[in-house]
């Protein structure tokens, strides 16, 4: 049992420490995650300033720029707002990853949005997987509000 149990341990391991982000283009059309209908989507502008009073927006179709992509797994999008800030996307229950390919591409997004503030611990964590210089890393010492995303689902739409 024990030698089973081991087995199943490293596998699970090995997996995991493999992972890359999905292969591909990101081309208009494309859906990740569950499936996303472009139609309806509010710019991300517009969402941000119904969250500047500390609401969350449930079930919003967000329609932004792609400024990163974690080069890890795809496992978080970076979205560029309109004074220079970013926006953090994450995706539900890690369901789905995104392509590196989606960087610079709009996109729609499909979740849950509000403005959350960041722990100094999970900053690092972001600048290490986007392979931030330690001097980087290490200047990180105050936590951040952001907005922050949770995708259900994300198409491509440009």
């Amino acid at each position: 049992m024990k030698k089973i149990f081991f087995a199943i341990a490293f596998l699970l391991t090995a997996v995991v420490s493999f992972s890359q982000p999905p292969a591909g283009d990101a081309n208009p059309g494309d859906v990740y995650g569950a499936k996303v209908k472009a139609k309806g989507a509010t710019d991300l502008a517009v969402v941000v300033s119904q969250l500047e009073n500390g609401s969350t927006l449930e079930d919003t179709k967000i329609r932004a720029k792609i400024t990163d992509v974690c080069p890890n797994k795809g496992c978080w999008l970076k979205l560029e707002l309109p004074d220079g800030k970013q926006a953090t996307v994450k995706m539900k229950d890690y369901g789905f990853f995104v392509p590196l390919a989606a960087k610079g591409k709009t996109v729609v997004i499909e979740g849950q949005a509000s403005v959350k503030t960041v722990s100094v611990k999970e900053l690092k964590h972001f600048a290490e997987d986007a392979k931030k210089s330690q001097a980087e890393i290490d200047a990180i010492t105050q936590p951040k509000k952001e907005v922050n995303i949770l995708a259900k689902g994300i198409v491509v739409v440009q």
